[in-house]
């Protein structure tokens, strides 16, 4: 294996966040468990790669307040007893939405939308991280030790698949959910 190998890996780690931060935490801790890459590395720049995705999203929210159509949207009643509570209870729907596929970039731009506290807001989102990749790791670590090297080649394969079968179940929900809301209406 050549230097470029492993930095490669922590490259496309610190990357992957940007385009699937769930798939991305699932490469990390695979790698981690098959011996890729150094373990702290990579959680380092997973970390790193999920911080500045996650904040790249509150700040495009706090750009959508520059425009009119933003703010006209924000101002409905709504939006802004939703805004509220978001506000008021920022740390746990910051949490909930980490673990909650489909919600963490809609949660993440109306935070900025909606100027959350940038401090809190940042705490939140590398304290969520961080528990959750934990978890990842130590789940694929435990899966390591008793599914043996060999069979973890597979275990990536299966957690993406599981995270698939998710997102398709939330998509097919809110797809067949709103037609079925519009067909009683």
């Amino acid at each position: 294996m050549n230097a470029l190998d492993p930095m490669a890996t922590y490259l496309s780690i610190f990357v992957a966040p940007f385009v699937q931060e769930d798939a991305a935490v699932i490469a990390a801790a695979s790698a981690a468990a098959l011996g890729a890459g150094d373990p702290p590395l990579l959680f380092a720049a997973l970390m790193a790669g999920m911080v500045i995705s996650d904040t790249w999203k509150y700040w495009l929210g706090r750009y959508g307040r520059t425009h009119a159509w933003a703010m006209r949207f924000v101002e409905k009643p709504g939006v802004q007893k939703a805004g509220r509570q978001v506000l008021k209870r920022l740390g746990v729907t910051l949490f909930i939405a980490r673990f909650v596929p489909g919600t963490r970039i809609p949660t993440y731009i109306a935070s900025g939308l909606f100027a959350a506290p940038f401090l809190p807001f940042l705490f939140y989102v590398v304290a969520s991280g961080v528990v959750y990749a934990a978890l990842m790791f130590a789940a694929f670590a435990l899966l390591g030790e008793v599914l043996g090297r060999e069979a973890m080649h597979l275990a990536p394969w299966v957690a993406l698949a599981i995270l698939s079968c998710v997102l398709l179940a939330s998509v097919l929900r809110h797809r067949f959910g709103r037609v079925r809301g519009a067909e009683g209406a």
